[in-house]
């Protein structure tokens, strides 16, 4: 089942504007809502917004960086007809005939026309330069506090794993490591044990991602979602009651894994994102 996307507000001049995104990367804006700033018959303004050449261009030339599925040869038909008094061409038409992804057409009570960031600024501009400046100014406020709550809930999360990851030492210094050892071998035992997790969470040990990432900072922690992280701070004391019961590091693994893939799968399909903002 597909999850609902998750839908924002912004306020421009006293008016409302929809965004939504499905996946924290692409948003969209919605074009029925910046377009009642000139009309109250929003579709009428959307539509001869994209009667235009200019606009036409532009649409064509978006969908060409962006969709791979994107039909050239209708885009270029349309083209040629654009700017003809007879032209006439709505989103659904334009969809329909280029496979467009660039710009939605939603039907329903909270339906609309809507299109991605990039397109509705420029929509946004056409209708008025002013409205615009106040659209872009209000987004900005909307994305510095999602940036800032999304980077709260990270480092949250990350110092939780590492609260456990004390949990876990203390677990290996007790159960496994002989007094005898030198720290040079403590150390090896400890690295080991982090791997344990990171194999069973991430696939891969800390020096494979090193290898593979020798250009990002931090390590393979460091660039864990946030996700990952809430699964990291239940391996972490998970294994730290394995290494207690004496099940071999191979086991251990193995029920490790398993627990990740487990709490990943339920975490992701909840929007664990979503409920912490």
């Amino acid at each position: 089942m597909k999850k609902p996307p998750i839908k924002e507000k912004i306020k421009a001049k006293g008016f409302e504007i929809t965004i939504y995104t499905e996946n924290f990367k692409n948003e969209y804006i919605s074009l029925t809502d910046i377009a009642k700033y000139k009309s109250d018959e929003p579709f009428i303004v959307i539509n001869n917004w994209m009667r235009g050449k200019d606009t036409i261009a532009f649409l064509g030339l978006w969908e060409q960086l962006h969709n791979p599925d994107f039909k050239p040869i209708e885009f270029d038909r349309l083209k040629k007809e654009a700017g003809y008094n007879a032209f006439t061409l709505s989103p659904q038409k334009w969809i329909e005939n280029t496979g467009a992804i660039g710009i939605v057409s939603k039907s329903g009570r909270y339906g609309g026309t809507f299109a991605h960031s990039d397109i509705a600024f420029e929509f946004a501009s056409w209708v008025s330069a002013e409205f615009k400046l106040y659209i872009i100014k209000d987004y900005k406020r909307l994305k510095n506090e999602e940036s800032s709550r999304l980077s709260l809930n990270w480092n949250l999360n990350r110092t939780l794993s590492k609260i456990n990851y004390r949990i876990h030492t203390d677990a290996i210094k007790e159960n496994i490591i002989p007094p005898s050892l030198s720290k040079e071998q403590v150390a090896v035992i400890y690295a080991s044990e982090a791997d344990v997790l990171n194999m069973a969470l991430f696939g891969m040990t800390a020096k494979q991602w090193r290898d593979k990432n020798a250009g990002a900072k931090g390590n393979i922690r460091d660039q864990a979602t946030i996700e990952q992280l809430l699964v990291l701070a239940n391996l972490e004391s998970l294994n730290a009651e394995f290494i207690k019961m004496v099940l071999p590091q191979r086991e251990r693994l193995q029920k490790l894994n398993q627990t990740a893939i487990s709490q990943l799968s339920s975490l992701l399909k909840n929007n664990t994102i979503k409920l912490l903002k």
